[in-house]
């Protein structure tokens, strides 16, 4: 990517040198095309917003930049008017929002390095519980930790009874996307020679991460038979080996199958199974509770799902409730047994005052 591909795509970054620039050295840097592409979109609504409202957003101020905040969090939602949960009717998410703010605080910094500001108005939340008053700093957006959504027993059975309609490559992408936690684009970036049917297992290569850490990771025997199936189908579109998953329509016939494509493909059956919360990430949540309900240590989930820090891990041992389970089965069994004694004893008390 070049300037002239920066200024054509987005032509308010070719409006400012600087921000031109910014994008640049993460160009150079080899940052992925879709982290560019999101710093790019995230600067230039910020950019189209300072222009709209005549602020120069070199020497915008903290006050600029909230108004830039407000304005996000109160916009009509492009989904319409329908609300699904309380705070769905307008506004940008909370994580949404956090992202937004990501490219503009970078690109401070930048000017920052360069000489040209001395501050910047977004700044970073270090906020310390229980510290004195003006010993330490809050973000501009509050930021909300939510459990990741899994569908209830029921939704998941729903999403299978349609997805038990479909090709089987659908079958098998969806079944893999659940047996081995697979994120969106590892799975459709898997390779021929990226299986190992004799120990049923697959090898997520490090440039398909999101962490770029490589890992290998089993799939269940039922999925083995599915994974059978399907290249015996493959081979009737394509012999060559290479991405694992090809399109077949008329359009790109034989090519690789894109991130969208299998987003519409899990949002049809989303739709039709009337759950609607049903994305590409969530067969990963689903799995990664599953384990954690089923007392996988901590590593062990960290290791399969290919976190780099166990932190993101501990949701799903959040989410499963084991933990907060378990220490109510034995504070329940010392009650039980408190309750248990005391009987005893009144028994033994009657006993006593009867003779």
């Amino acid at each position: 990517m070049d300037a002239e591909t920066i200024e054509k795509k987005w032509p308010v970054l070719g409006r400012h040198e600087q921000a031109e620039g910014w994008l640049l050295v993460w160009v150079d840097l080899g940052r992925a095309p879709r982290t560019i592409d999101a710093y790019a979109r995230g600067l230039a609504e910020y950019l189209q917003v300072c222009e709209r409202d005549g602020v120069d957003p070199i020497t915008a101020n903290r006050a600029n930049v909230a108004a830039y905040v407000r304005e996000l969090s109160t916009r009509p939602s492009r989904r319409g008017a329908n609300v699904v949960s309380i705070d769905s009717g307008s506004g940008l998410a909370n994580a949404t929002l956090q992202q937004r703010l990501v490219p503009v605080r970078l690109f401070y910094d930048f000017l920052i390095e360069e000489g040209v500001r001395e501050s910047n108005p977004v700044g970073r939340g270090k906020y310390t519980l229980g510290r004195h008053f003006g010993s330490s700093q809050r973000g501009l957006v509050p930021r909300l930790t939510k459990l990741p959504w899994i569908p209830t027993e029921q939704q998941w059975l729903d999403v299978l009874a349609v997805a038990r309609h479909e090709p089987i490559r659908n079958r098998l992408m969806l079944a893999l996307a659940y047996d081995a936690a697979l994120r969106r684009e590892e799975l459709c970036s898997l390779r021929t020679d990226d299986l190992d049917p004799a120990h049923r297992t697959l090898r997520v290569r490090a440039e398909c991460t999101k962490n770029r850490m490589e890992r290998v990771v089993p799939y269940s025997a039922s999925t083995g038979v599915l994974m059978s199936e399907y290249l015996v189908h493959r081979a009737t579109v394509s012999r060559a080996r290479g991405p694992l998953f090809l399109s077949e329509s008329r359009r790109n016939h034989a090519q690789p199958l894109t991130l969208w494509t299998w987003s519409k493909v899990v949002r049809r059956i989303a739709l039709a199974a009337d759950v609607p919360r049903f994305s590409t990430h969530t067969t990963r949540h689903l799995c990664l509770t599953d384990l954690a309900r089923m007392g996988w240590e901590l590593h062990a989930i960290a290791t399969f799902a290919g976190h780099r820090s166990t932190e993101s891990t501990l949701r799903y041992i959040h989410l499963s409730g084991r933990d907060l389970s378990q220490k109510l089965n034995r504070g329940m069994e010392q009650i039980h047994s408190w309750r248990t004694r005391m009987l005893a004893q009144a028994d033994t008390e009657s006993a006593a005052e009867s003779s």
